[in-house]
């Protein structure tokens, strides 16, 4: 599938303001897969992709949740932990992407997990970085992008932990693993 196609498809799913950020996370997704060797074509998809779900109905992705085998959990979190997740089965359902690694972005792209791919990592961090977003931090996590995915990654997952926490919501334990795993990693270094 090529880019202006996969760009067809998502428009209709995505509100203007979502659809321009999702070019924003494609940009974004393009030059941190260049710059750290993740596989260029994969990452444009999954990061037009990423979002696919983001306003299907609550009701609706709570349903997916049950009946397609993800984790039962999701369900006793926020809405906003349920589009990633819901999105990679829709998007292999509904548009035909089979791919493993493309799907396990979209999966993972609001939460992580302690074992991150490269491809992994440049789509959680190109959504949180994109240059549309415009919040306390980004532009730290933005120069760090550019020295360091790994460190990069577990400032967005710290920043993303501390607003959580600040907004006295729960955090889905796989954002815990993330930040572990990524710690463990830049401590082997």
């Amino acid at each position: 599938m090529d880019r202006t196609q996969a760009l067809e498809i998502v428009k209709s799913h995505l509100t203007e303001h979502r659809y321009i950020h999702t070019i924003g996370v494609m940009e974004t997704s393009i030059t941190l897969a260049q710059k750290y060797g993740a596989d260029v074509k994969k990452a444009e998809i999954a990061a037009i992709f990423h979002d696919y779900a983001k306003f299907r109905p609550k009701d609706e992705m709570r349903q997916i949740v049950k009946n397609e085998g993800l984790p039962q959990d999701l369900l006793l979190y926020g809405s906003e932990v349920l589009h990633a997740p819901v999105g990679s089965v829709l998007v292999k359902k509904e548009v035909g992407i089979h791919d493993v690694e493309i799907l396990n972005a979209i999966y993972h792209h609001t939460t992580g997990n302690s074992n991150m791919t490269t491809l992994e990592k440049v789509i959680f961090l190109a959504d949180y970085i994109e240059p549309n977003r415009q919040f306390p931090g980004v532009d730290e996590v933005r120069e760090a992008a550019q020295q360091d995915l790994n460190k990069a990654c577990l400032m967005a997952v710290k920043n993303t932990i501390h607003f959580l926490i600040k907004q006295n919501q729960k955090i889905y334990p796989l954002t815990f693993d993330t930040y572990h795993g990524l710690l463990e990693i830049i401590k082997q270094k």
